[in-house]
């Protein structure tokens, strides 16, 4: 096998992270913020460095995906193993809503279960390491799943406590005889870097 090197894209803002609501599968589009984000991120990429760009299904995460694919001269590839995990009747709730309904161990119908998302996520690594081996892959995804696919490769170093992964943020891994590292962990949004 030869190096695989991967980086999961957050999609940029909707009106929903501002509201600090859970969006799951729900589909939020891009807010005009988010799409502006989108552009400065693909500014601070080069498609020398990406041979591809997968995206999750969801508009958000598709739209900033075309919008770096364009700037870059790369195609999008819709992998549905992408999307953000599923909050189930609470998404739409805020978080700190959505913290006392978890902390009170109610049933949440339609909820991906952590254990779900973890088996989800691993075959996810795995299916990206063989489909994939030896590229160079950008992968624009949620922010649930990132954390999680963090969590795994990193066992539990990252994301740090307290760590929110910004819109447009960019983490960086790398797969070699069959081991996933972290190569770059970054919370802080590209877009944030122009400024």
């Amino acid at each position: 096998m030869t190096e695989t090197h991967l980086g999961l894209l957050r999609h940029g803002q909707t009106d929903w992270n501002i509201d600090l609501r859970l969006q799951g599968s729900s589909d939020i589009p891009l807010n005009q913020t988010g799409i502006k984000q989108a552009q400065l991120a693909a500014e601070h990429l080069l498609g020398t460095d990406w041979d591809l760009i997968l995206s999750s299904p969801l508009s958000r995460a598709h739209e900033t995906a075309k919008i770096v694919a364009t700037a870059l001269g790369l195609e999008v590839v819709i992998i549905p193993e992408l999307i953000e995990r599923s909050f189930g009747v609470a998404e739409g709730m805020s978080h700190s809503e959505w913290r006392k309904l978890y902390e009170s161990h109610s049933d949440i119908p339609g909820l991906e279960a952590l254990e779900d998302l973890k088996v989800r996520s691993v075959n996810l690594l795995s299916q990206l390491a063989n489909v994939y081996d030896g590229k160079r892959i950008l992968a624009v995804s949620h922010g649930a799943l990132i954390r999680k696919l963090m969590r795994i490769i990193s066992e539990d170093k990252y994301p740090l406590d307290g760590d929110r992964l910004g819109n447009v943020s960019l983490n960086t891994f790398t797969h070699l005889d069959g081991i996933w590292t972290v190569f770059d962990y970054n919370p802080i949004s590209l877009s944030e870097l122009s400024k």
